[in-house]
């Protein structure tokens, strides 16, 4: 029997988590069958996400309308429904956390509100709050990695939080997340706390900087490169990784049992038709990175993947990719800050309606 295409990653030290969640999915037992046969390690969900769940499915109707007879808000109502998923969907994944190198995977995603994405202190006290209510050692709080997201970062993975770092565009940005979760266990270390169970991802967004830049490309002659900024974003970037989680700082944590924090790569389902479908999850295959795709492009790649250890190959070439933007006068800073700005805006788009789907419930209940 052929192995399984998407298992098959993991053999090159990547995992791959599902973007996605619902109730039918994880009552099914269709997500129990995906780790089981195609080697899924995790789970990630975004306010689009779950709007879409609770939009086009009965699935929640009951819970609406019993928590609607609690005087409680529409947020609180989303988050109340959103734990209870996750909960479910970690207790699923425990196995995988469980495993002989305990921790490195079998993790579920919840996100703070994307209303504080420019908060600190709300989403440091949003983060505190979900990590208690959801109450699983395997679940990651997710965090707008916004210039007010880094002493959100720092400060939560301080007070020994999982935390998977969303919205990363741009080198220099995530730079800055790697910063602060190292500096979050140095200040955890320093007040005599334990690190070795503390486990976090920076989730760096693909697609969506191809989206952007290609018509740019186009219009300064350099169509040869359509489709390859973000994968030469993506390959140094783990450049970076591997320059802070080693050396002398990084040693002293890892003495006390420090976990780096990996590279996770997101929006990876291919948004031009005509790239390959499963573009992004090849060219990006790695040790010790994370993959989150959605039903989808898993499916696509379970159907015709072709996985191999690409990560580090051609490194020059993306050098020079990114060299030619620079000639070209295209400032990838300025864009990749744009389309950190208008990600904040494409959850905070969703979570509106889905906070208005809740409210049309609560009325029709």
């Amino acid at each position: 029997m052929e192995t399984n295409k998407v298992k098959k990653i993991h053999d090159f030290g990547q995992s791959i988590w599902l973007d996605f969640i619902d109730r039918d999915i994880i009552k099914s037992g269709k997500l129990k069958q995906l780790i089981d046969e195609d080697g899924v390690r995790g789970l990630t969900s975004n306010p689009a996400i779950f709007e879409k769940a609770i939009s086009s499915s009965s699935d929640y109707d009951a819970d609406i309308a019993e928590f609607s007879k609690e005087n409680l808000s529409n947020d609180d109502i989303f988050y109340r429904l959103a734990v209870k998923d996750i909960q479910q969907a970690a207790d699923i994944l425990l196995p995988v956390y469980n495993e002989e190198v305990k921790g490195a995977d079998g993790y579920v995603s919840l996100e703070v509100s994307p209303l504080l994405a420019l908060d600190t202190e709300g989403t440091i006290k949003q983060a505190l709050e979900l990590w208690k209510a959801v109450d699983r050692k395997n679940v990651m709080i997710k965090i707008p990695g916004t210039q007010p997201g880094l002493a959100a970062i720092k400060k939560t993975i301080s007070e020994g939080l999982n935390i998977n770092v969303t919205l990363l565009f741009g080198l220099e940005r995530y730079r800055k997340v790697a910063e602060a979760y190292i500096e979050g266990l140095e200040e955890r270390a320093a007040s005599g706390q334990s690190i070795n169970e503390i486990s976090s991802v920076a989730s760096f967004f693909l697609s969506r900087i191809d989206v952007l830049i290609d018509p740019i490309l186009d219009e300064k002659h350099l169509g040869e490169l359509k489709g390859e900024v973000a994968i030469a974003s993506a390959k140094k970037a783990y450049e970076i990784y591997k320059e802070l989680f080693t050396g002398e700082r990084w040693e002293k944590l890892g003495a006390k049992g420090a976990r780096p924090q990996r590279l996770l790569w997101a929006s990876t389902s291919s948004k031009n038709p005509a790239f390959k479908d499963t573009k992004y999850v090849e060219a990006l295959i790695g040790p010790d990175t994370v993959d989150t795709i959605p039903m989808e492009t898993l499916e696509a790649y379970r159907d015709h993947g072709d996985p191999e250890s690409r990560l580090e190959i051609d490194l020059e070439g993306a050098s020079s990719v990114l060299a030619q933007l620079r000639h070209a006068e295209i400032d990838l800073d300025q864009l990749t800050q744009q389309l950190e700005d208008e990600g904040i805006e494409k959850f905070n788009a969703p979570y509106e309606k889905l906070l208005n789907a809740i409210e049309q419930q609560k009325h029709s209940a």
